[in-house]
């Protein structure tokens, strides 16, 4: 079963200049980036099916996204190269963590899909919604919406994660939220960190914040609690499954990696929207390991483990403190 992954492909620009800021930095380094992106390649390199589709620019940048990706095993048929500039972001990081961001917004805004291209990347396959520019709106955000509602009308597994990016909506948290109750309402399943849940639901509790998007019709709520692991909320029970003892030297692309190991996870075990809670246990176990993994080295894709890699180590349970 193949896995749809929409949305941005970027260039992220990384100023390694220490407190120079954008400014006055003068030296980058060039990264991939995009969310969707990121998932793709991750279950690519687990051995799965992942689609991207997505739009880039008719540029060096454009080629260079969808040939990385590539290198991963993504199906990039569905990457449209356009005659406009490449989406690109520009970051830097100070000493004190505060963090400075541009964003150069191209052609990943002008992805247009036709009911037939629909049509067929929603034969047999999971849909991932995990763009972070997508609800920005846009003809990518048109087509979002479009292949979300068909996707919910043909029966499709939809999995939603908001992909919150406080430098693309600041001062815009409740036009987030709204936009965002659209696609709770069509997902069946829905990961959030613990301070989106806040943030989306309105609630402290974090019961009560997971039965807010059950209200709204999400079966099954994944919320990350960072290095405590990850809360499983379905059929009215809630429950937490461990992190594991990881030395971690680079939290990138770790959220994503989590995504993409439980979606390959469910992609293999076949057509159902009905998973049980043992089926959920073993997919965020099975994440916790993968994400895991991409934590303890440099970079998003780079760090990516195979599945050999993930079944041949040996993993420790963190200790309740």
């Amino acid at each position: 079963m193949k896995i749809i992954c929409i949305g941005e492909m970027l260039i992220d620009f990384v100023c390694t200049d220490t407190n120079s800021g954008l400014v006055n930095g003068v030296n980058y380094v060039k990264k991939s980036g995009g969310a969707p992106a990121n998932v793709a390649a991750c279950i690519g390199k687990l051995g799965g099916e992942p689609v991207l589709v997505g739009s880039v620019g008719n540029d060096p940048f454009g080629e260079f996204l969808i040939e990385e990706v590539k290198r991963y095993a993504v199906n990039t048929d569905h990457v449209a190269s356009l005659s406009t500039s490449t989406t690109l972001a520009f970051v830097s990081l100070g000493d004190n963590g505060e963090r400075e961001f541009a964003f150069n917004r191209g052609a990943d805004e002008q992805l247009n899909l036709d009911d037939n291209t629909i049509s067929t990347l929603l034969t047999d396959s999971i849909l991932h919604l995990g763009s972070a520019t997508a609800l920005l709106g846009g003809e990518l955000g048109e087509s979002y919406l479009r292949i979300a509602q068909q996707g919910k009308n043909n029966g499709n597994i939809i999995c939603f994660d908001p992909n919150y990016r406080v430098d693309l909506w600041r001062g815009r948290d409740a036009e987030f939220r709204d936009i965002c109750n659209t696609y709770f309402a069509l997902a069946d399943i829905v990961k959030v960190s613990d301070e989106e849940l806040v943030l989306l639901s309105q609630k402290d509790d974090m019961a009560e914040g997971c039965q807010y998007f059950h209200d709204l019709g999400v079966k099954v709520v994944l919320v990350t609690l960072g290095p405590d692991g990850c809360l499983i909320s379905q059929n009215g029970q809630h429950y937490i499954v461990p992190a594991y003892e990881i030395n971690a030297v680079d939290t990138t692309g770790a959220g994503d990696s989590f995504i993409g190991a439980i979606l390959f996870q469910m992609a293999k075990s076949g057509p159902s929207d009905n998973f049980y809670h043992d089926d959920f246990k073993g997919f965020i176990e099975f994440a916790g390991k993968v994400s895991g993994l991409v934590c303890a080295k440099i970079g998003a894709m780079t760090a990516l483990p195979t599945l050999d890699e993930v079944n041949s180590m040996t993993f420790v349970l963190k200790s309740k403190a």
